[in-house]
């Protein structure tokens, strides 16, 4: 009779959860909210209020960046 011998799994790390809808949808949002920033940073001939416009941008990119990280780390306990 064979002796059968069981082999580890092949996986190098364990999984991650996929991320969740409103991670993605943050993520996004932050991403266009900088992008916009860096937009009105770039201008040539970038006006007081356009500096202050950019300013909101990168400050509204920031705080979804850190929404967008704590629900990752809300998915990944749960997951």
């Amino acid at each position: 009779m064979t002796t059968v011998i069981t082999l580890a799994s092949r996986r190098a790390a364990p999984t991650i959860p996929p991320a969740s809808l409103e991670t993605i949808q943050l993520h996004a949002q932050a991403h266009n909210a900088l992008s916009t920033a860096l937009h009105y940073l770039s201008q040539p001939d970038c006006t007081p209020e356009q500096l202050q416009t950019a300013t909101a941008r990168a400050v509204r990119g920031a705080t979804l960046l850190k929404r967008a990280s704590a629900a990752a780390t809300i998915n990944r306990t749960e997951g």
